[in-house]
């Protein structure tokens, strides 16, 4: 009988270990599977991130071009007119 008794709760223990193993898998495997969410997370939001700088970046560009187009323009010599000014007649008060 006592053969049968140590089989007994050598086969209760074994059960015991394997499930308690498998609790501990099914645990690891939740966590496993919220970490893969969060890693798709993170990815979606770094490729919105990669497009966002893409967009700031071309509008930067586009903003140094129209910048050093405008620096250009007041660099240059302006150009005066051919014409002369038509001399204004004033008229002075006679002193008496």
């Amino acid at each position: 009988m006592t053969r049968k008794s140590t089989l007994a709760s050598l086969v209760v223990a074994i059960g015991l270990c394997l499930s308690l193993s498998a609790c501990k898998d099914t645990k690891t495997l939740q966590e496993n599977e919220q970490l893969k969410a969060q890693v798709a997370d993170l990815q979606k939001q770094n490729g919105e991130l990669g497009n966002n700088l893409e967009t700031v970046t071309a509008a930067r560009d586009a903003l140094i071009k129209e910048n050093d187009s405008l620096k250009a323009q007041l660099r240059a010599p302006k150009k005066t007119s051919a014409k002369k000014k038509a001399s204004s007649r004033k008229h002075h008060r006679r002193q008496v």
